[in-house]
């Protein structure tokens, strides 16, 4: 009796739906602090390094090493739910984060901030396919769909909004509180779920029949792979003999993860989920979703910097306009969502993100706030309509036994996106610049009367100040250089933004493929 009781008791039917409600939000919370985080310190980097004295090249790992740690446990995060429970794994994933957060706050030199931003990432990924199980586990139907649009929304938004919170905390308080602000939340969630969320038991059998070997490959195939994206396009690629070994292991790991996961009884990751239609054309538009977002969550801060020299908070504030008009889509495509085929909204929710990289195209040296508000308004609408029908017709694809390992695999698709989407576009912008700037400057002549007329006003403003005629003339040359460079930066902005255009237009055309919900 008592065990028919307990079992009852940890099924999602018998929880009261306010209970649900209550640990649906809390779970919530815990992805939003686990996503914000990601891009929370992307605007604060040199305020970080100046604090830890460090370099560029040592400050931009607080970022990739949180990236790296978290790209890894996501798809372990099914396997291990199925070992300690649901709300035991969250339980634990939300203090590891939090007590990570105050070691980040508290980090004496790069090297320990480095090493506690890893481990930040490692508990706070494992956060986030639990929710999209969860949802999944308490809700049917309507609820269903209201449930996936607020995770999209989410999955999102919190990486939009994270330069934008990120800047406004370090210019009013410090960068300190980029990780202490995490502290409460965090202690509120590893308190609640295991109080609240009541979905499975855990099962330590599993241990023993773990396929420990995949777990290894796969780990070490994720980790090379990130590593060799975030800094190939630093490196020249393969030209560098690091980037040349770490993708070289990366593949040969992936390769090998591959097929012992398809022969091994008990697999960490359920790769057969691919051979359903509408699971792999929603993983696949997992990753485009994850490409846009986080490509010009990329572009867009690195072009008001470097072509625009704006501050953190400036570029923050100018970037959040995306955040307002995704918050402000989510009651429409909920609306929609219960009326319209899922299929239409994702088309349109892809079809948005062409048009938005279409209005992102134009781009000039001088476009600020007013010019960037359009086609981030529309990236924003984009957002919500195209990942939240991604995760209700993909994962409600899956059967609720196979829905642990195979929410890995999904999430593992949209932050490989964001991961593949940066280092192309990164790629792309060092390479046209270079090459716009050539052809730029071949047509630059002394000859040309308005290349003259430009110089030698330069100069004249150089003389008036006091400066010697070689000195001026000299000044005049360098910022005809750097004006020249802005240019060409413009422009290979505006050839990723084409890039981006073309491939969401394929996309596009592959969502009538899906399978009518």
């Amino acid at each position: 009796m008592s065990a028919t009781h307990a079992t009852s008791d940890r099924s999602p039917d018998a929880m009261p739906s306010r209970q649900k409600i209550i640990a649906f939000a809390t779970m919530c919370l815990g992805m939003f602090i686990a996503l914000i985080d990601i891009q929370i310190v992307s605007a604060s980097l040199k305020d970080i390094g100046g604090g830890l004295s460090a370099g560029q090249d040592e400050t931009v790992w607080v970022q990739t090493s949180y990236l790296i740690a978290e790209i890894i446990i996501i798809p372990l995060s099914g396997w291990l739910a199925r070992v300690m429970s649901t709300h035991w794994l969250f339980c634990i994933s939300a203090t590891g984060f939090t007590l990570m957060s105050l070691l980040c706050g508290w980090a004496w030199d790069i090297q320990s901030m480095i090493a506690f931003r890893a481990l930040q990432g490692f508990f706070g990924g494992s956060m986030i396919p639990l929710v999209f199980t969860t949802a999944f586990a308490f809700y049917q139907g309507k609820q269903r769909v209201i449930a996936a649009a607020t995770i999209g929304g989410i999955a999102s938004l919190a990486p939009t909004l994270g330069p934008t919170v990120g800047g406004w905390i370090t210019d009013n308080f410090s960068w300190h509180w980029l990780f202490f602000i995490n502290l409460l939340p965090g202690l509120y969630i590893a308190i609640a779920v295991p109080v609240l969320v009541r979905i499975d038991k855990p099962d330590f059998r599993l241990l023993k029949s773990a396929d420990y070997l995949s777990i290894l490959l796969l780990a070490v195939s994720l980790g090379c792979l990130e590593y060799t994206l975030e800094e190939g396009p630093r490196w020249g690629w393969f030209d560098d003999a690091t980037i040349m070994l770490t993708g070289c292991i990366a593949a040969l790991s992936g390769l090998f993860f591959i097929l012992r996961t398809l022969y091994h009884p008990q697999p960490v990751m359920d790769l057969y989920a691919l051979k359903d239609r509408t699971f792999a054309l929603g993983c696949f538009f997992s990753f485009m979703a994850g490409l846009g977002i986080f490509a010009t969550i990329y572009m867009t801060p690195l072009f008001l910097g470097t072509v625009r020299g704006f501050s953190a908070l400036d570029i923050g504030l100018t970037i959040f306009s995306t955040g307002v008009f995704q918050i402000l889509s989510i009651p429409i495509y909920s609306w929609l969502a219960n009326r319209v085929d899922l299929r239409w909204l994702l088309m349109t929710g892809m079809a948005g993100f062409a048009l938005s990289m279409y209005f992102f195209t134009p781009i000039t040296h001088d476009w600020g706030a007013d010019q960037l508000l359009l086609p981030q308004a529309l990236r924003g609408i984009a957002q919500q309509f195209a990942i939240a029908p991604a995760v209700t017709l993909t994962l409600g694809s899956i059967p609720p036994q196979r829905m642990k390992l195979a929410s890995g695999l999904f999430n593992l698709m949209r932050n490989l996106g964001g991961a593949i989407g940066i280092a192309l576009c990164g790629t792309i912008i060092n390479n046209r610049t270079n090459m716009h700037y050539n052809r730029l400057a071949d047509h630059l002549t002394a000859s040309d009367p308005a290349v003259s007329n430009l110089l030698n006003a330069g100069a004249q403003r150089m003389l008036s100040q006091g400066f010697s005629a070689e000195h001026a003339q000299s000044i005049s040359l360098h910022s005809l250089s750097i004006m020249v460079l802005n240019e060409a930066r413009t422009m290979a902005f505006s050839d990723a933004f084409y890039l981006l255009l073309v491939g969401f237009l394929i996309t596009v055309v592959l969502v009538p493929l899906m399978k009518k919900p």
